[in-house]
């Protein structure tokens, strides 16, 4: 019978799927607009509201601006779009970005990218679903009291979901996020027509009062604070990038289908946006937060926390039908929720190029039961679930941390594009090609051009409101990566086989002297001492501790009357030490014969239950750790099944949590290294 916990993980996570079935995995753009989408559309739930908290800070007097503002964020939005629909189509395998800067610019930039593409993942996990629940408890008072938990919880969710597989998690998303879309195109459409057939639409806080910490900013200080909405309604891109990560899980022909994917995001998520920004500016939806500096006064004169400004528009517009506003308030909360999937999609295969790259560790390379980086997905939950705990669940707060990261690899992503064409157009004969290379090089000119006036604005506006976390987090891996590479370096340039070296007798051992560890004499001793004859070692001893002299002596005689024709050697240890004399002895021989291997056969019991593992095996497991440091000594475990482990033997065969897998059609190298890449 299976064990408990095998039980639950197939449960929850599903049987395993065979590497030949990884094409069923692929998606058609049908789900692959959900399952990559969500990000981007669900930003339309809290960068208006963004934008407002920011104006705010100088008074009601630049809501005004609001407009403006918006309008420069969809043409930073429609640039965005349409470099990344270059990218999408000259780079399939899935590196996005990383790919991009390091086959043009180098290893540099593109461990660059890939640090702030990192960062940026498990802050859109954190964001989306910490705004979800700061949503959700504007009904539901318990979550608003419990909103680390609730958060953290809903983290867990999405991770078990994602554990299932790309596919099924798409479609466990497909329908909310199509909700979604119906939902706030049905407010735009129905609010829309109730301002044409003339009806008043004015938000709950429309005659509100909004007081800045630094009302009646004018010259340089209200262009900052300006340039600040601006970098906070940037939260609006967030998610562009993650198509051109995630293009190895679209159906053929993935650069196309992925392009295609990419405007129809483009489409929907600047209607949406524009579309909310301007309804809230013409009902007058107005949201304030003290801890940015703007706070919102009821007409009594008594500082009031304003539901989120999407709630406050479908509650404005579907006045005259309250049903509707609940369920574009549910899908609302769901989108939030789910726009972290995202995050769960991209963050793996990325971790995964790294880790192919030798940058990260190669267990992110790994695929699971169900053909998704299960450790990739896993990390970024646990460092999603930590920045909740640290920041409270608070939207705001983790906002400022936020598209730093996404901006930078959006600048390098595009410079690396232009090379890319420049690199490609002396090559090509055909005019047509060239037409089309040079207006793409156009493309991701300009918007390189504008990501970094962007990136400029985002670090200069933002850095000592928390942009200085994610920059120094953005180091700190960049640091770390660097220097896991050096070490997969040294490890395989260590290992490396010299080209003229073949097995000849000056690296096979001269001789092969064997020891088999005894404290007793029983079974596991006597098939241990057999093993050890039947490998036909040049010398065989048996060697014991005199932790009790008593003991030893009794051991001897036992031998000795039973005629074992192995010698016995008893070592004396005055100090009661097993581990020190043992290793002396074996010293002792290689300083012997420096040539010559030693091998230490170990009895160890095969046990049935966890709690056994406490009490049988120690003193071997520590022995054979210090031996394994020994040059020259190999070290051999012969194992004894007891019966308790005979319950172990009807189980089917699983995969365990930790067994070594390779992905059946992962990303490709996008650089190269010395030596074993799998050393």
């Amino acid at each position: 019978m299976a064990k408990a916990t095998d039980l639950a993980k197939r449960l929850l996570v599903g049987p395993a799927i065979r590497s030949g079935q990884a094409h069923g995995q692929l998606l058609p753009k049908r789900i692959a607009l959900p399952v990559f989408a969500s990000d981007a559309l669900s930003s339309v739930a809290y960068a208006p509201q963004e934008i407002l908290i920011t104006l705010g800070v100088a008074g009601f007097a630049a809501y005004h601006f609001t407009p403006w503002i918006a309008a420069a964020v969809l043409v930073v939005l429609i640039t965005v779009v349409a470099s990344y629909r270059q990218n999408v189509r000259a780079y399939t395998s899935g590196g996005g970005d990383f790919e991009v800067a390091t086959t043009n610019l180098g290893p540099n930039y593109g461990l660059g990218v890939g640090s702030a593409l990192l960062v940026d993942y498990v802050l859109t996990v954190a964001v989306s679903v910490s705004s979800g629940v700061e949503n959700l408890g504007a009904a539901f008072p318990f979550v608003h009291e419990h909103q680390v938990g609730t958060a953290i919880a809903l983290v867990a969710l999405l991770t078990l979901i994602n554990l299932r597989g790309i596919r099924e998690s798409g479609m466990a998303f497909a329908l909310p996020t199509y909700a979604f879309m119906v939902a706030i195109f049905a407010t735009l459409i129905w609010g829309g027509t109730r301002l044409a057939l003339g009806d008043d639409l004015r938000a709950e806080t429309a005659d509100y009062v909004v007081r800045g910490e630094d009302m009646g900013l004018s010259g340089l200080a209200l262009v900052f604070l300006l340039l600040r909405a601006f970098s906070s309604g940037c939260a609006a891109l967030t998610g562009v990038e993650a198509i051109s990560n995630g293009v190895p899980a679209f159906r053929r022909p993935k650069g196309q289908n992925a392009a295609a994917t990419l405007l129809m995001l483009g489409l929907l998520a600047m209607t949406m946006f524009g579309g909310i920004t301007a309804l809230a500016y013409v009902i007058g939806a107005k949201f304030g937060d003290a801890s940015q500096g703007s706070h919102l006064y009821d007409q009594s004169g008594r500082e009031v926390v304003a539901h989120p400004v999407i709630v406050q528009v479908a509650q404005t517009v579907f006045s005259d039908f309250p049903p509707a506003f609940y369920v574009v308030t549910v899908v609302t909360v769901l989108i939030l929720v789910l726009a972290a999937n995202t995050a769960f999609n991209g963050f793996p295969v990325l971790g995964s190029v790294l880790a192919q790259n030798r940058y990260l560790p190669r267990q992110l390379h790994t695929r699971g039961d169900r053909l998704a980086f299960s450790n990739g997905i896993i990390l970024l939950a646990a460092a999603a679930g930590a920045l909740i705990y640290a920041f409270d669940a608070e939207v705001t707060r983790l906002v400022q941390l936020y598209i730093v990261g996404v901006f930078v690899s959006f600048t390098i992503s595009q410079v690396g594009m232009v090379r890319h064409w420049n690199a490609k157009l002396p090559g090509e004969r055909d005019p047509a090609e060239q037409r089309r290379m040079r207006r793409s090089r156009a493309i991701n000119a300009f918007g390189a051009f504008l990501t970094a006036v962007v990136l400029i604005v985002v670090l200069v506006t933002k850095f000592t409101h928390g942009a200085w976390i994610a920059i120094a987090i953005m180091t700190l891996l960049f640091v770390t990566m660097r220097a896991i590479r050096r070490h997969y370096d040294k490890i395989a340039d260590e290992l490396a086989v010299e080209d003229d070296a073949v097995l000849d007798e000056s690296i096979r051992p001269a001789r092969n002297h064997a020891i088999v560890l005894v404290s007793k004499i029983h079974k596991p001793t006597l098939r241990s001492l057999a093993y050890a004859q039947a490998t036909r070692p040049y010398s065989l001893e048996a060697l014991t501790v005199a932790v009790d002299g008593a003991e030893a002596r009794k051991l001897q005689e036992t031998w000795d009357a039973r005629g074992i024709d192995v010698p016995l050697k008893i070592l004396d240890s005055p100090y009661r030490e097993i581990t020190r004399p043992v290793l002396d002895y074996v010293r002792k021989l290689r300083r012997r014969s420096p040539r010559d291997v030693i091998t230490v056969f170990i009895p160890e019991y095969v046990v049935g239950h966890w709690w056994e593992h406490l009490l049988h095996n120690q003193s071997a497991l520590r022995l054979k750790t210090r031996l394994l440091f020994q040059p020259g000594v190999m070290v051999t475990s012969v194992p004894w099944q007891l019966r308790s482990s005979d319950r172990l033997k009807s189980r089917p065969d699983q995969y365990a949590a930790r067994s070594v897998r390779r992905p059946s059609d992962g990303p490709r190298k996008t650089t190269t290294g010395t030596g074993n890449d799998r050393a």
